[in-house]
This record gives C-alpha cells, sequence and structure tokens, in this order.
C-alpha cells in the first residue's frame, strides 16, 4: 500500500511532536493501518491511540494488540458510551510522549448503500446532500474537544481518498500481494481556535466534512487532489530489518517446533497437528477479511451549513 501524504511544511514537521486529535473521513476497511504507517514513519506509532467499535477488540492479534494499547472502545450507546470517552480523555492527560488520538466521526466505514442512506435523510430534511462522506455524529467530536482542549494543541484533519480507477485497499488484497495508492491530505487546526460552545464546536465538524466532501468531488472529477506540497514520509529501513527478521524468527520456530513435535508423537499425529495449524491461520485470516465487511450506518442529524462555509463553496 503506497502512502502519498500532502501538507504544508509547518504542518508536517509537527507531525509525532505534538499531542493531537486526529479526525478523517472513513473511506477504507483498512484506514486503521493507513494511520499506523503515518504515525510510524512521524515517530509515534507507540502512542497512536483511536476510538473504536467494541467488537474490534476481540480481532485476532491485531484487535487484542488495540486493547492492550489502551485504545478507547465504544458501545454505540451514548449513555454508556459518554462515560467511556469522558474516562478514556481523561487518561491521556499524563501521557508521557506526543500521542494521536484518531476518531472517525462518519461512526462508519463508507459504502455506497449507506452514502444513498445519508443522502436520503440529508434530502428530507433539506441538508447539504453529500456525495463522498457520510454525515458526521458529532457527540464524541464534541466531547473529546471538549475534554481534550486544554492539554491538546491541535486537530489533524486527514481528508483520505483512494487514486482514480483504484480499487480501495483490503485484506485480501494485500494477501494476494495487490497495492492501492491512498491519497491523504493533513490539515492542522489550532484547538485555541475552535468554538467555544458545544453548538459551534458541533457545526465546525459539520462544516469541515461538507468542505472535505467538496475537495473530494473535486479530485474524483478533475483529477486535482491538494495544492499543499507533498510530502516525502520517507521507507524506514529498520521497518524492514524487524520485519525481517521477525519473520525469519517465527519461520525457525515453528520448524523447531514440529521438529520437537515428531520426537513424541507419531506421524500421524504431526500431520494432524500440521493441519489443525494451518486450520487455525486460516481461520484468523478469515475472520480478519470477514471483519472489513461493511456495516450498517445510521444517519447523524441535525446538519446545517453555516454561512461561511457556505460562501465559500459557491461557484466563483
Amino acid at each position: 500500500m503506497q502512502i502519498e501524504v500532502y501538507a504544508d511544511d509547518e504542518t508536517f514537521e509537527l507531525l509525532g511532536k505534538e499531542h493531537a486529535l486526529v479526525i478523517s473521513n472513513h473511506k477504507s476497511d483498512l484506514d486503521w493501518l493507513i494511520g499506523w504507517i503515518l504515525a510510524q514513519r512521524s515517530g509515534c506509532l507507540g502512542s497512536a491511540l483511536a476510538v473504536m467499535k467494541n467488537e474490534a477488540k476481540v480481532l485476532p492479534i491485531i484487535g487484542w494488540s488495540m486493547w492492550f494499547s489502551d485504545y478507547v472502545f465504544l458501545e454505540r450507546s451514548w449513555g454508556r458510551d459518554e462515560r467511556t470517552l469522558q474516562s478514556g480523555f481523561e487518561r491521556l492527560a499524563d501521557f508521557p510522549m506526543p500521542f494521536w488520538l484518531a476518531l472517525f466521526v462518519e461512526g462508519t466505514r463508507f459504502t455506497q448503500a449507506k452514502l444513498q442512506v445519508a443522502q436520503e435523510f440529508a434530502a428530507s430534511r433539506g441538508l447539504p446532500v453529500p456525495k463522498n462522506v457520510l454525515i458526521p455524529r458529532t457527540k464524541g467530536f464534541v466531547s473529546a474537544v471538549t475534554h481534550l482542549r486544554s492539554f491538546v494543541p491541535a486537530i489533524y484533519d486527514a481528508t483520505v481518498a483512494v487514486a482514480n480507477s483504484q480499487p480501495a485497499p483490503t485484506f485480501l488484497r494485500i494477501f494476494r500481494g495487490q497495492s492501492s495508492v491512498i491519497k491523504v491530505l493533513v490539515e492542522r487546526h489550532s484547538m485555541r481556535g475552535l468554538p467555544e460552545t458545544a453548538d459551534g464546536i458541533a457545526q465546525w465538524c459539520k462544516d469541515a466534512f461538507v468542505t472535505k466532501d467538496a475537495m473530494l468531488e473535486k479530485y474524483f472529477d478533475k483529477d486535482i487532489f491538494s495544492d499543499k506540497k507533498l510530502q516525502d514520509i520517507g521507507r524506514p529501513k529498520m521497518s524492514l530489518f524487524v520485519m525481517i527478521f521477525w519473520s525469519g524468527f517465527l519461520a525457525y520456530a515453528t520448524v523447531r517446533l514440529f521438529q520437537w513435535l515428531s520426537l513424541f508423537l507419531a506421524s500421524w499425529q504431526v500431520i494432524a497437528f500440521s493441519v489443525a495449524f494451518l486450520f487455525l491461520v486460516t481461520f484468523i485470516m478469515q475472520i480478519l477479511i470477514q471483519s472489513s465487511e461493511s456495516e450498517r450506518s445510521t444517519p447523524a442529524t441535525n446538519f446545517t451549513l453555516s454561512e461561511g462555509t457556505r460562501q465559500s463553496l459557491l461557484p466563483k
């Protein structure tokens, strides 16, 4: 998966050097992996956190790592999630290193079926009709800004797009060795510049997604993604060395395990163990692939466009 990052030089220099709340459109099944790659290239992978749905923490290996990394998991019930979010935000106040906290305010992954639901909802309410994003749910964002603004200096507004004429990345494509080009625009906003009231914060988020939708429409129509600079995020050699080391170590350990088993078990037992092991690996891979299947979305409500954003989107 190839990632192209667009940002101004000042924003790019600050990546990984400050606390930040990260919001993004939820474009593909592997947006979390895109975030991990960007965090790793920015030097803050170990402190990259996210707000996730509760079911994600039971995913083999990946979900477990998120759980142990102290991600915030929600049940999609505001009565319970409000307390969970508040507790999670309070734990970050004394975080010892720069962290990113990712929040997908659309609440679910983008699909054409979900987009149609959002469009029908917007049209029925006389609201701006989205074309490339879903309608954001702002309660979590308002809570995040309210609790984090005293010690988190910035919001990174990320816009993610799959390169034109290319399919979105999925686990299945990765397992098949098929690559995708992902374009990411990162815009930094000072937390102090956001409104003070809950309604104002919510409107800021809604306006950001209207602007994001217009930008994506321009990209898909005219193939112009951003006027920001394409930054070189590099490809650290240390990560390659670590991957090679652990791949070699696991391969060696597996061979030694089967050699050791052959000393104590009959041939048919070793074969049975091998088949069971391969079945387990296949089962885990199948779970990971199925975990990326899209879910039904529930559109947000009370979506209006502020006059400033409305004027900025008018033809000139």
